[in-house]
């Protein structure tokens, strides 16, 4: 109850604050290419509901059924101009303010994941569904793209035993020093990353697309 209190407190005031920033944004996105402001997509949330989460646009329209689908790599001619600042930034991410406000996402939790990837969960990895997801984790502040699947959701599972509120204001002020300061992890050192669940043999050649993410 603490969580979700602060959770509505908070978006509540950060819709507040930035509404004028988030409509600059919203008026980038249109000028510069055609298409919906938003990007909108079925992801998997605490115990294994399924909701729409919102994002900034900062790709072409359509990109999810062009190119490399999902997976996104950091040359990749699908990112609009000002959708390459936004990934950057993570300022892509704020919509889903709207997500924590009807209370599908928290603001700190394990980021929510495509529902095909869920399906082939181990059941230790599905404990990472006991919460709601956030719009940044631990797994964020600690590697995010660099690191494989498997070990973020290691860390987490990790998150969803150590849940407290000191760790979730610890997360928030290393998701400010990672998003604005050191950039960590927006895309993976080599390669494409890998989407979680797929067949290996269908991802990009690691040494053509250095540098991915993927759309999560």
């Amino acid at each position: 109850m603490i969580k979700r209190g602060i959770d509505i407190a908070v978006s509540l005031t950060w819709l507040i604050v930035l509404s004028l920033p988030l409509a600059m944004i919203a008026l980038a996105i249109r000028l510069e290419s055609h298409g919906p402001v938003f990007f909108r997509q079925k992801r998997v949330g605490k115990d294994g509901r399924v909701f729409v989460i919102w994002k900034f646009r900062t790709m072409v329209d359509g990109a999810v059924n062009k190119g490399l689908g999902v997976t996104v790599v950091k040359d990749d001619n699908r990112i609009t101009r000002i959708g390459r600042l936004l990934r950057a930034l993570s300022l892509d991410e704020l919509p889903q303010i709207i997500n924590v406000l009807n209370g599908d996402m928290s603001l700190i939790g394990p980021r929510p994941t495509l529902p095909h990837q869920v399906e082939v969960y181990t059941p230790h990895q599905r404990r990472r569904l006991e919460v709601r997801p956030g719009i940044t984790s631990w797994a964020s502040v600690n590697g995010r793209n660099r690191l494989p699947w498997e070990e973020r959701i290691e860390l987490d599972v990790w998150y969803v035993d150590n849940l407290s509120v000191w760790l979730d204001v610890k997360i928030l002020f290393k998701t400010l020093w990672v998003a604005f300061v050191t950039r960590d992890g927006v895309y993976a050192e080599e390669g494409a990353n890998d989407d979680f669940g797929s067949d290996p043999a269908e991802l990009p050649s690691k040494t053509q697309n250095a540098g991915s993410r993927t759309n999560n």
